[in-house]
């Protein structure tokens, strides 16, 4: 380690020259990552192909260049599985806010043959897309990259204070108790963020049938 710069050894351990250099790198670190997982994709890069949403190559490396800027790819082995499919093995390398990181990962591409005497429509483009793949899932995995498209983005399931008081609030209009069972429900974390929306309009529509609130507009 040289200059205060952290680094990933090949066992995976990291090396820091003080505790305080490795907590603010780890902090800032979670952060980098939260903050690019909650991207939202523009649909302008979002595309389909057999029903399954994927983002283009180009949105990808753009944002790695933003926010990890310096990375490199490298083709460690390429190979055939079968006749079928042609496997590329890559690795990622780029500096994640200080930590020099090194992740590998593996893709496959089906080989596209000719009907007529099964020879290959286009090899050159099937090896290409199979670096492609290889290498948007290494985007995705290491840099948390269009998250939102390949579904891995994990909500924050916290409560607000003023989603809570809500909550409350609306669930007083019910009734005392009612209130008590909210309160405890949002303390044990049995309502959270991912069903708030549901659990206020619950208890609006016990609210509104008992005549404690008026009835939303819609």
């Amino acid at each position: 380690m040289m200059n205060g710069v952290l680094i990933m050894t090949k066992n995976n351990t990291l090396v820091a020259t003080d505790v305080t250099q490795l907590s603010v790198a780890l902090e800032q670190i979670t952060k980098t990552h939260n903050d690019v997982s909650s991207i939202n994709t523009p649909k302008a890069y979002i595309k389909k192909k057999m029903d399954m949403d994927y983002v283009e190559i180009g949105y990808m490396k753009s944002l790695a260049d933003r926010y990890y800027p310096g990375w490199s790819w490298e083709i460690i082995k390429t190979e055939f599985a079968g006749t079928e499919a042609y496997v590329v093995h890559g690795r990622l390398t780029f500096l994640d806010c200080g930590v020099l990181r090194r992740c590998d990962m593996t893709a496959a591409h089906r080989v596209q043959k000719k009907r007529s005497d099964g020879g290959y429509v286009d090899l050159g483009n099937d090896v290409k897309a199979a670096n492609t793949d290889c290498m948007k899932k290494a985007f995705n995995m290491y840099m948390n990259i269009a998250d939102d498209v390949y579904r891995n983005q994990v909500e924050d399931t916290e409560l607000s204070e003023e989603q809570i008081r809500e909550l409350i609030f609306m669930a007083a209009a019910v009734s005392e108790e009612k209130a008590g069972e909210i309160n405890a429900l949002v303390e044990e974390g049995t309502i959270h963020g991912l069903n708030y929306k549901g659990s206020l309009a619950k208890l609006r529509r016990q609210a509104e049938k008992l005549g404690n609130v008026k009835k939303e507009k819609k």
